[in-house]
């Protein structure tokens, strides 16, 4: 029959028949395209159950948990391959890959992903990113643009030395105060359910807004904004969506206008030069690099955001996890008792006093190195609670470990998530709480050649860059000392002062799950809230307050 001579009554299928036809016919053509390696070498390519756009479709609906479940079980993969539209993400789930893409860091850059994120999180205009875009990962002796000179500038100031110790004291102070005025109020002891987040929440959000701004910083000003920061910080992934953002994160878009225009007004009134010195510096920094006020201050919502939501979440599940447990509460305060110095008036050593006349001082230092229980109980949490990524941009088409091809302009993730719940590694009691494995410290990990060496030297050593709460590599997070600081500090201040009980019913407080439903853009929330009863402690201890004086 000529083709002319075709037509649809003598077409020898049914509509529906030719419509599963054509459906099949698609999907396999699709699967085979998402099958595909673009070269052999590419690590194994694990094919979405909707070719080409399942995986996006997965981290949309199920967030960190997506390629979590996807690392968990294929845990025989140190590194997959997951095709997007037009483009890879390359899994990495084993530490010693982690450490390659680490080592990696001219040709794997988590750089040129900074600006896109900025952009939409910060809502940052085009002229602000033009700025941000110029000379982004400059060479030895090429002209340096903005982020450059601001990275180096915060990993030096934040780097062990005399100013990390001088913010450590200020913020230890400023929580010291904060608490206090609680425990001097009349909710301590609390007589309605507490929300154990919350308080934290709170009580960190105004000391670290203090320390970093200065008495006159916007959420002194007006507490609403308070509100506005947790509504800014809960729809962030809805932001990097970036789709008609005001309607799709309207609360986060909302919050983010709010303290971006009351930052824009504290810059105007230059209240940032009452602020901590490495703020001064950061916007004296971007006014040299041709920055506007209102570009400033949305760039300085991001850090306000670093310096507020990890200590707060971190701080909240080590509470959690120590009042949960009446044996460990007592062996924490055990710690933290034995290393207060005790000074009269005179300042001669006293006795086990703790009246109003015994002024007490603690050691920030002490609380890492003398207290190895409560820094255990620090690292089990933060490896419970972070599935945070490490996220770089293939800058040039590489070999990763001499073994993997990684495409240009692929994105590479290192998966905290599958690595911190890998059982090869951590032993088969992974998901749950046990401080107690950072208590023989070949399992502390963190990066650094030391860190290695000294790992290394230990039989079954746990590889140095498999705990990811901090990144690693040339992105190693440049707060982690103080973030460690700042965290064991209030800790220490809360459990020398209150007991915390149940809300409703006796035993013992309940430790909720965590969320790992939503983009884990840091430590993890847990699925339900922790009510609880505040109150002074029981043996009668700091009844009177605690007049504590912080030194490194």
């Amino acid at each position: 029959m000529a083709y002319s001579d075709f037509t649809a009554e003598s077409w020898p299928f049914s509509a529906g028949t030719t419509a599963v036809v054509v459906i099949l016919a698609t999907y396999f053509i699709a699967y085979q395209l998402s099958s595909r390696k673009i070269d052999p070498r590419e690590p194994p390519v694990i094919v979405p159950i909707i070719p080409i756009v399942g995986h996006i479709l997965g981290m949309a609906s199920l967030g960190g948990r997506y390629i979590k479940n996807l690392g968990l079980r294929n845990r025989n993969l140190p590194i997959f391959t997951l095709p997007v539209p037009a483009s890879r993400i390359y899994i990495v789930a084993d530490p010693s890959l982690a450490a390659a893409v680490q080592r990696a860091s001219k040709v794997l850059s988590f750089t040129p992903i900074i600006p896109e994120v900025t952009e939409r999180v910060l809502g940052l205009d085009k002229a602000t990113m033009e700025i941000t875009r110029k000379n982004l990962d400059p060479g030895p002796g090429e002209e340096r643009g903005f982020l450059a000179d601001i990275q180096d500038m915060v990993y030096a100031w934040l780097g062990p030395g005399d100013y990390l110790s001088e913010l450590s004291l200020d913020a230890a102070k400023e929580m010291r105060d904060e608490i206090a005025a609680y425990a001097a109020s009349s909710s301590a002891p609390s007589k309605e359910p507490t929300d154990l987040l919350n308080w934290v929440r709170h009580l960190v959000t105004v000391s670290t807004a203090k320390y970093l701004y200065g008495p006159q910083n916007p959420i002194a000003s007006d507490p609403k904004l308070e509100e506005a920061f947790w509504d800014f910080d809960h729809g962030l992934g809805s932001l990097l969506m970036n789709i008609l953002p005001s309607i799709t994160a309207s609360k986060a878009y909302a919050g983010r206008e709010k303290l971006s225009a009351a930052l824009q007004v504290y810059l105007e009134k230059g209240l940032h030069k009452t602020g901590s010195k490495i703020i001064q510096k950061r916007v004296d920094i971007a006014m040299a690099h041709g920055w506007t006020v209102p570009g400033i201050a949305r760039e300085e919502l991001s850090f306000l955001f670093a310096g507020i939501v990890n200590a707060t979440t971190s701080t909240f599940w080590i509470l959690t996890q120590i009042y949960a447990d009446p044996e460990l509460l007592a062996a924490v305060r055990g710690e933290v008792e034995s290393i207060l110095e005790r000074q009269r008036e005179d300042d001669e050593p006293s006795s086990t006093s703790t009246s109003t006349s015994t002024r007490l001082r603690l050691r920030i230092a002490d609380l890492k190195d003398r207290c190895p229980v409560l820094a255990a109980v620090y690292r089990e949490c933060l490896r419970l609670g972070s599935d945070t990524y490490s996220t770089r941009l293939v800058k040039e088409d590489t070999l990763l470990a001499n073994r993997y091809f990684l495409k240009k302009n692929a994105v590479v993730q290192i998966a905290g998530g599958v690595i911190h719940a890998d059982r090869s590694i951590w032993g088969d009691d992974v998901d749950t709480f046990n401080y107690r494995r950072f208590l023989d410290n070949r399992r502390e990990g963190g990066g650094g050649a030391a860190a290695a060496a000294a790992a290394a030297a230990k039989p079954n050593p746990i590889h140095p860059a498999a705990f990811r709460a901090f990144g690693g590599g040339k992105t190693l997070c440049p707060g982690r000392h103080f973030a460690m600081n700042e965290i064991l500090a209030f800790v220490a201040l809360v459990v020398l002062q209150f007991d915390m009980a149940p809300a409703h019913g006796k035993g013992r407080i309940e430790v909720p799950r965590k969320n790992d439903g939503v983009l884990p853009v840091h430590i993890l929330e847990p699925v339900s809230p922790v009510q609880v009863l505040i109150s002074k402690r029981a043996d009668g201890f700091a009844k009177d307050g605690l007049d504590v004086e912080f030194v490194m």
